[in-house]
C-alpha cells in the first residue's frame, strides 16, 4: 500500500522489483526487500535532528569550536565541501548544519534520492531553497532501459544547473550524477554533497571510481583531474559503537589542492586524529586567506589538541 501511493514519493514494489525505498509521510526513510529473500526484511530509519547548526554539533561532541569556525568560515567562503563517512556516521546531519550557514536569501537546491536534509521545511532559515527529488518512473521501460517518467539525480542536477542558484547539496552521490556535480562544483560556488567512504582519503579514489562507471570515455586521468579542480575540502565523520552506546563525531579534513605527483590531486590534511580519534588541528591550508576574510580566526589553529569539551567518554 505504501510503495503504491499516488504522487512523487510513489515506488513499484513487486516480484519483477523486489527492492523498495521510501519516504514516509514524517520524514523517516523505508528501506525493504521481499521475493529474494525467504521473508520479507524492512528497516525504517529516522532521522531525530533536523534543524540544527554547528554550535549544535559543539554541544552534541561531533565538532569542537576549532571545527565548527573552520567549517563556519568554509562555507561562507564559498568552499566545495565532500562530507564522507559510513552508514549512519551522522553525514546528513552534518550536511544540514553546514547549510544553516548559508545566507538566507540565497537561492540553492537540494537534490535528493527521497527527501532526507528537509531544508525546505525550514522556511525561517532558507525562504528560497528549491527542493528537488527523483522519481522512480514506472516499470516499463524503453528501448534504452530507461523507466518511463524516470527522474534520474543526474536529470535534477542538470535541471538545476540551469536555474541561475548559487549552491547545490546533493544528498548523497552514488552513480553516475557524480558527473554533472563535479561541473556544479567547477562552475559553482560552495556546493556541498555526502559521499559513502571508509576515510577523507579513500573519498578521492570512490569518487574517481564513480567517474569511471558513469561515463564512457573516462579515464582516470581525466577523473583526478575533474575531482582536483572540483572539490576544495573533505570532511570525514566518524562513527563508533561500544554496546549499545555511539559516538559520532568528525576525525579528518583533507584539504584539496589540485593536482599533484602522478596526475592524482594533492591533499593537505588540515585536521587528523587526536590520540581519540577525534580531529586537531595538524597543518595549515593553503586557503587559510580565504577562510580569515570569511571571519575564521586562524589562531584557533594554535590548540594542538583541539578544544573538545569533554572526554570521549562523555561525548554522544
Amino acid at each position: 500500500l505504501l510503495a503504491a501511493r499516488t504522487g512523487s514519493a510513489e515506488r513499484t514494489f513487486t516480484s519483477a522489483h523486489p527492492a523498495l525505498h521510501l519516504r514516509l509521510e514524517d520524514g523517516s526513510r523505508l528501506a525493504a526487500v521481499a521475493w529474494t529473500t525467504p521473508k520479507p526484511h524492512v528497516v525504517i530509519r529516522r532521522h531525530r535532528v533536523r534543524d540544527v547548526d554547528l554550535d549544535d554539533l559543539v554541544g552534541l561532541g561531533t565538532v569542537d569550536s576549532v571545527l565548527a569556525g573552520f567549517l563556519r568560515a568554509a562555507v561562507r567562503a564559498g568552499k566545495n565541501i565532500v562530507v564522507t563517512g559510513l552508514q549512519n556516521a551522522g553525514k546528513t546531519t552534518l550536511i544540514r548544519a553546514l547549510a544553516n550557514e548559508f545566507d538566507p536569501m540565497e537561492r540553492f537546491a537540494t537534490i535528493e534520492k527521497e527527501y532526507e536534509l528537509y531544508l525546505h521545511d525550514l522556511p525561517a532559515r532558507h525562504p528560497r531553497v528549491v527542493a528537488l527529488e527523483a522519481r522512480e518512473g514506472s516499470a516499463e521501460k524503453d528501448a534504452a532501459g530507461h523507466r518511463a517518467g524516470e527522474v534520474s539525480l543526474s536529470d535534477l542536477v542538470v535541471d538545476a544547473l540551469r536555474l541561475n542558484l548559487r549552491r547545490i547539496i546533493v544528498g548523497e552521490v552514488r552513480g553516475p550524477e557524480v558527473l554533472p556535480m563535479l561541473e556544479a562544483m567547477s562552475t559553482g560556488d560552495g556546493s556541498l554533497c555526502t559521499l559513502h567512504a571508509r576515510s577523507a582519503s579513500h573519498a578521492v579514489d570512490r569518487i574517481v571510481t564513480l567517474c569511471l562507471s558513469a561515463g564512457v570515455h573516462m579515464t582516470d586521468t581525466f577523473a583526478y583531474r575533474l575531482l582536483a579542480g572540483s572539490v576544495d575540502l573533505f570532511v570525514h565523520i566518524e562513527l563508533l559503537t561500544d554496546g549499545g552506546r555511539r559516538w559520532r563525531f568528525v576525525s579528518q579534513v583533507l584539504e584539496a589542492n589540485g593536482l599533484g605527483e602522478n596526475n592524482r590531486p594533492a591533499t593537505t590534511t588540515v585536521f587528523g586524529p587526536g590520540p581519540d580519534g577525534r580531529a586537531v588541528p595538524l597543518h595549515r591550508p593553503s586557503s587559510l586567506a580565504d577562510l580569515v576574510r570569511a571571519g575564521f580566526d586562524e589562531h584557533l589553529l594554535d590548540h594542538r589538541y583541539g578544544t573538545w569539551a569533554t572526554s570521549l567518554d562523555g561525548a554522544r
